[in-house]
């Protein structure tokens, strides 16, 4: 089946689906699905919708079906140099491109680069309606108005079922270096925000039991330089480190206790919650691993200047509460309202980011 009769395919599904106001659970690769809450409908299945279809390395742009396996597009990209920017997590070997952006998922680059979302320059989605829509293009000053192809995004499937999603992508840096320093949790995070407001090539930072990483990416003469100007010990096993970082597979991760990720300003002083912790992102993001009530966790990230949201429940399924922060009622109108107008019968996963739509 070419790509013209899958897409065509998946839009009937749709469309009967919402002629029978019967709910469908959105399932790529399925290595996402214990993020966000449970939903109950009957399987989409698009992951067979797949393959790379325009890739221009001078152009820095390629466009893929979403549910190309991530690995694909990573060895793609390796062959000729270049990267996916922002980093993005597997969590396993069916990651695809579609569950990736859905999620808005992204690795230790992200502050030092950029979020997915911000590298998504169009898409083609099928809507709850079970029409195929097209926003974006393949250069990034293509909008004019509001930019929906981004707005897909982090919306975990509730607003449209990705068809096709177009990228900004890089070239891999020539060298990396990644230096290893002794410092307390709050030192670290102002290390981190004093060295970022330098002319410094970071690519990534992570704080962890009593230890501050700082990965340099750049030219080897001009890492060379930095390190020897930073000082600190130089990480020999770094890539197995980040990646450890990334898919969640170091030794901190490896238990079951649920996992908190809170999102807070750069600055904010270390968090006075009980259970092991990983600052990265510059201090933005926060790993808690703790049987703390939500409640409790929650407040101490507002009071920070941020929130909170249960990455992991003590198992690999779904979250039985709700995983996110609870929307006040301003977002939760706008919420409601973009739901309506693309998914009105309410059928591609519902309830998936919040009860109700």
């Amino acid at each position: 089946m070419d790509k013209d009769d899958q897409s065509a395919a998946i839009a009937v599904r749709v469309r009967e689906a919402a002629a029978a106001h019967m709910p469908l659970m959105i399932i790529g690769g399925g290595s996402k699905r214990f993020l966000g809450r449970r939903v109950a409908g009957v399987p989409l299945v698009v992951g067979e919708h797949r393959g790379i279809l325009h890739y221009v390395p001078e152009e820095l742009v390629l466009s893929a079906r979403a549910g190309t396996p991530l690995a694909e597009i990573e060895a793609a990209l390796a062959a000729r140099g270049q990267m996916l920017a922002f980093e993005p997590p597997s969590f396993g070997t069916t990651a695809t491109l579609g569950g990736t952006i859905a999620a808005n998922l992204s690795g230790p680059r992200r502050a030092y680069a950029g979020a997915a979302r911000d590298f998504v320059l169009g898409c083609r989605i099928v809507n709850g309606r079970g029409e195929i829509l097209h926003f974006g293009g393949e250069v990034m000053k293509n909008v004019a108005g509001y930019d929906l192809s981004r707005l897909m995004a982090g919306a975990f499937g509730t607003l449209g079922v990705l068809l096709e999603i177009s990228l900004k992508v890089l070239p891999r840096p020539e060298t990396e270096t990644t230096l290893v320093f002794e410092r307390d949790e709050a030192t670290a995070i102002e290390t981190m925000n004093r060295w970022a407001g330098r002319p410094l090539p970071l690519s990534a930072t992570a704080w962890s039991d009593g230890r501050l990483y700082v990965r340099l990416s750049g030219p080897a003469p001009a890492l060379a330089a930095v390190a020897a100007k930073l000082g600190g010990e130089t990480l020999s096993a770094a890539a197995e480190f980040w990646c450890g970082l990334r898919e969640h597979t170091g030794t901190f991760f490896a238990d079951r206790r649920p996992l908190w990720r809170l999102a807070l300003p750069s600055t904010a002083a270390p968090l006075a919650l009980d259970g092991p912790g990983i600052v990265t992102w510059g201090g933005a993001q926060r790993w808690v691993k703790t049987g703390a009530p939500a409640v409790a966790i929650r407040a101490c990230a507002a009071a920070a200047g941020g929130h909170a949201a249960l990455f992991r429940s003590a198992g690999d399924a779904p979250s039985a509460e709700d995983p996110f922060m609870p929307l006040t009622p301003a977002l939760q109108r706008l919420h409601q309202r973009l739901k309506a107008a693309f998914d009105p019968a309410g059928i591609l996963n519902p309830g998936r980011l919040y009860a109700g739509f």
